[in-house]
């Protein structure tokens, strides 16, 4: 599962790291939560990469009133060809998505405690996604995303038994071409990350509040009782 994510890169080593163009401006953004826009990297009509700002919680095109939708804001990798939901996104609509680390939270409900699972070797992320138009009766459009996820690494596992299906460079034209690799070969790509990509800190329990934003949230949580 992943309920939370930062991007804080700039918008410039977003398009240097995905190779693709456009974006409106994104300020560093430390606590993205569902319903929040957010960046993804999809492919235009021209078949090159873009950067589009959507909202994060898929909304099926097939949805008459998304106010009585779950919010979709991550999809199984295992069952993503199979779920209704997801199953058109994932043969025709997949993407990328951009990120600097994400939040996975330890304790029991009122004293949950969040971790920021972020690169050793700090840099960007990729998480695969899916994307999705709806179109409602009134012309109203909106452009939503859902996250991937699969069963978590060595590293993940203290922390959740999920984590965020993450590409490497390598993968990114695979995952993107929906017309040269099908949903099912496109599902074979997604697995855990390797144990040595990433580590984990404990950050500030102030992070539990969607609302809250600025770095002081992704400091070491030990530093702020020294």
């Amino acid at each position: 599962m992943c309920s939370r994510y930062n991007l804080t890169a700039t918008l410039e080593a977003v398009r240097d790291h995905f190779g693709a163009v456009g974006g409106e401006p994104f300020p560093p953004r430390y606590n993205i939560a569902p319903t929040q826009p957010t960046l993804i990297v999809r492919l235009d009509h021209a078949r090159a990469r873009e950067l589009a700002l959507v909202r994060w919680g898929v909304i099926p095109s097939w949805a008459k009133d998304p106010a009585r939708l779950a919010n979709l804001f991550n999809a199984r990798g295992e069952t993503a060809t199979e779920k209704a939901s997801f199953r058109g996104a994932m043969r025709h609509r997949r993407c990328l998505i951009p990120a600097t680390g994400f939040y996975e939270w330890t304790g029991k409900p009122g004293a949950r405690q969040p971790h920021l699972i972020r690169p050793r070797d700090g840099g960007l992320l990729a998480f695969a996604g899916l994307w999705e138009n709806w179109l409602g009766a009134d012309g109203s459009e909106i452009d939503t995303m859902a996250i991937l996820t699969v069963a978590a690494n060595g590293t993940m596992a203290p922390l959740h038994d999920r984590m965020p299906a993450i590409l490497a460079r390598d993968d990114f034209d695979a995952w993107l071409d929906t017309r040269g690799f099908s949903a099912e070969m496109a599902a074979e790509m997604l697995r855990p990350a390797s144990d040595d990509l990433l580590e984990h800190i404990t950050v500030d329990p102030r992070l539990n509040n969607a609302r809250n934003e600025g770095p002081e949230l992704v400091r070491p949580y030990s530093d702020r009782l020294l």
